[in-house]
């Protein structure tokens, strides 16, 4: 993973994810936003952009659970796990594509 986050341009993720996901779950700009935002929590709360000289790996499973915990507990929008999951996966595949990720 890619250190510095700051670099991500989120139109351009949001734009991606939109594009790229299964039109069954209409994803909105704003959930996607709020789920990139979650995901960016999740990296600081897990120090996992802290050591700037190891590559960290991702527990995609924790990454889920630690989400859709703050997605029950602040209550911004209504997401199923399933919903949040293929955003997740939509954001990884962006940031394979960038470079974000390795």
């Amino acid at each position: 993973m890619n250190e510095d986050l700051n670099f991500v341009d989120d139109s351009e993720c949001i734009a991606f994810i939109l594009k790229n996901i299964d039109p069954k779950w209409n994803a909105t700009d704003d959930e996607i936003q709020y789920i990139i935002d979650l995901i960016c929590e999740y990296y600081v709360d897990t120090e996992m952009i802290e050591d700037k000289d190891e590559t960290a790996e991702i527990a995609e499973d924790d990454m889920l659970t630690y989400i859709m915990a703050a997605v029950r507990k602040e209550k911004v929008f209504d997401l199923a796990e399933d919903k949040v999951a293929a955003i997740l996966d939509q954001e990884y595949a962006y940031g394979k594509k960038t470079g974000i990720y390795e």
